[in-house]
């Protein structure tokens, strides 16, 4: 789940007062002098799970924002979750959280001359979105709608892929009445009519920059695309989200080859994860997952994995022993779709990858030693993820 905590519980405070209002939702280009990544290394030294120093590869990841799921903490000016993989002179977006388009310039993604108009986004050659929690593609419309003042004009229709339509309500939470659902007629977008709607919703806006500004349409410039999963592992969202699959391959250009595979983010469906193959090395995102053998197929033999997080101590101060009956189904809905901390570390051996980076960090707030946890039964590199970390792929 995504985690929306009520003001007493963002301080660490509060305990049995939360269930009054817990809610729960479930490079080529300019990285060169002043790369973000290298600046947080210098301004904190002692970060023992800090990224290595840049060696110059062509294909780079970089973490745009680390913060999982909706809540903001006081005091914690974290980006919601989004991350860039730099491939040459080109990049590609993995989710879109809040705040992705003014991280996207921090990071120095695009020209190096950033005249009015011109870039980041001139240089964006896809988005992947993992699914379609509000976290993950909330500052979508930011990069599509004003995108067009921000580079985007500039580009080829870029494909904007993510989960289909659930076909299905998720099933019902706790006893009593079922609520109305929102949007009955469709109450279940996927990626491709989420970005239609889109441009429904800006339909004003767009129109003005079209006609008096002379700037291109919505169909020039993007198209939202489902993620074609096999139709075999789409029957039962409601009972089996992450049926045991191989990855597929379902987009490829000169510089990467992406797969995906259905992780478990329960009730969400479709949850993906995805793998991107270049000349340099692979990257796997894991988007939102409980502990899925389908991710460690994907994430095998890879340089680098990029996994979520919870830190199941601190769910555990929300809902202290003992428990209600609600706390408890709350509490174990919480961490059942989420990966613990005292698992990713094997999760990233068993895998074989080089480097695990953790991002998408719950709560993000948490120091770094919190997180040396994740260390365990991994003898390769950890990277604990903070905004703007660059790291290298490849040799």
């Amino acid at each position: 789940m995504c985690v929306d905590l009520p003001n007493e519980m963002r301080s660490g405070i509060g305990r049995r007062r939360l269930m009054a209002g817990l809610g729960l939702g479930a490079a080529g280009l300019a990285l060169g002098a002043g790369v973000p990544g290298e600046a947080n290394a210098a301004k904190n030294p002692l970060r023992k799970f800090g990224p290595p120093s840049s060696r110059g590869s062509k294909t780079k990841l970089v973490l745009l924002g680390t913060a999982g799921g909706p809540t903001h903490f006081p005091g914690n000016d974290s980006a919601g979750i989004a991350s860039a993989l730099v491939v040459g002179d080109r990049y590609y977006l993995i989710d879109a959280g809040h705040g992705v388009l003014t991280q996207l310039r921090k990071a120095n993604l695009g020209p190096e001359n950033p005249a009015a108009q011109v870039g980041p986004l001139d240089v964006l050659a896809g988005i992947f979105l993992t699914h379609l929690h509000s976290d993950h593609v909330v500052d979508l419309n930011n990069v599509l709608v004003n995108g067009i003042y921000n580079g985007l004009q500039s580009v080829n229709k870029i494909p904007v892929w993510g989960p289909g339509n659930r076909g299905a309500l998720p099933p019902l939470f706790g006893t009593g009445p079922a609520p109305a659902p929102v949007s009955p007629g469709n109450p279940t977008p996927g990626t491709r009519e989420m970005t239609d709607l889109m441009v429904q919703m800006f339909a004003t806006d767009l129109n003005d920059r079209i006609f008096d500004n002379r700037k291109p349409a919505p169909t020039q410039l993007w198209e939202g695309k489902d993620v074609p999963v096999p139709e075999r592992y789409l029957k039962d969202p409601n009972g089996t989200p992450a049926p045991d699959m191989k990855p597929f391959t379902f987009y490829e250009d000169e510089r990467v080859k992406v797969s995906a595979t259905l992780v478990n983010h329960a009730p969400v469906f479709p949850a993906l994860a995805y793998r991107f193959d270049t000349d340099d090395g692979s990257v796997v995102f894991s988007g939102d997952t409980a502990k899925c053998p389908n991710l460690v197929r994907l994430a095998r033999n890879a340089d680098v994995l990029v996994h979520e997080v919870i830190d199941e101590d601190w769910a555990g101060q929300l809902f202290p022993v003992p428990r209600s009956e609600a706390e408890e189904g709350l509490y174990q809905h919480l961490i059942q779709a989420h990966t613990l901390k005292s698992e990713v570390g094997s999760i990233a051996a068993e895998a074989n990858v080089g480097t695990l980076v953790l991002s998408h960090l719950v709560p993000v707030i948490q120091p770094e030693s919190v997180w040396a946890e994740c260390a365990k039964g991994f003898d390769g590199r950890m990277v604990v993820g903070r905004d703007l970390d660059v790291i290298d792929v490849g040799k």
